[in-house]
């Protein structure tokens, strides 16, 4: 019991109330991003900023989004944009070689500007009458939400804005967004990995909130079959649009 006791509270760094919740947490904000297509790794982001040492948080989120968007993927296989994912891998690989050399040096209140601004023109911008975006905007659509993950965290509002320029079926959406975010924390969890982060002492509690996130996932997509694509659609961009807003405000509360 004393075993088990430390292995999910990462060797008593977090209390059991405050493991508990996460994995209670990360079953609900793994339902919410299988129903709306986003917004439950913001959420658990937060929450997990309130419970675990700043140092082990954006490493650990990313191991547990991984597990999570790595389930939804799978159980979306058939609906996923291989081309898409093709191109995007090939800039989120550039992104994160790139990350330490560049977005470091930026302060976080312009990160947080500069994104929040950009996902709503890519959300209500304008689009093109094309139904799909070029190769080079798939590549470049990687490169920079890579870039920006390594340091903000969740910039699945960020990815799922560029997701949605495609002129996708509301499961389509589900499976790409959810494959691109599997390939880029995967590639957090690599970079975190060789500049010395000890995922070990975590890996009890990045397992069960793993499996907890499967479950509902398994759940989510359930309902997201029994939603009508048009009410999806609206309540994909609004949620995509509220976290846009969470970011600005957080940005104008750092400058003021």
């Amino acid at each position: 019991m004393e075993l088990l006791f430390s292995w999910l509270t990462a060797n008593d760094t977090l209390s059991m109330s405050s493991s508990v919740l996460l994995i209670i947490t990360s079953f609900f904000t793994s339902m919410m991003t299988a129903t709306l297509g986003i917004g439950g790794g913001v959420l658990l982001l937060a929450i997990m900023a309130g419970t675990m040492p700043v140092s082990a948080l954006i490493p650990v989120h990313g191991l547990v989004q991984l597990g999570s968007n790595g389930n939804r993927a799978l159980m979306t296989a058939k609906h996923i944009d291989w081309r898409m994912l093709k191109y995007f891998s090939l800039g989120a690989i550039v992104g994160a070689f790139l990350a330490s050399f560049i977005v470091v040096q930026l302060p976080l209140v312009i990160i947080q500007f500069a994104v929040a601004a950009f996902i709503l023109f890519l959300v209500w911008g304008s689009k093109p009458k094309a139904q799909e975006m070029k190769p080079a905007g798939r590549a470049l659509a990687g490169l920079v939400t890579t870039l920006v993950s390594m340091f903000v965290g969740a910039t699945g509002p960020l990815v799922a804005a560029f997701v949605h320029r495609n002129n996708y079926s509301k499961m389509q959406i589900t499976g790409t967004f959810a494959s691109c975010m599997t390939l880029q924390h995967g590639l957090k969890a690599f970079v975190f990995t060789f500049v010395g982060f000890s995922f070990a002492q975590w890996a009890g509690l990045i397992i069960i909130m793993i499996a907890s996130g499967a479950l509902g996932t398994f759940f989510g997509l359930k309902v997201l079959r029994r939603i009508p694509a048009e009410k999806f659609m609206l309540a994909f961009k609004v949620v995509v649009t509220l976290l846009a807003l969470r970011l600005l405000w957080q940005a104008t509360e750092s400058v003021i």
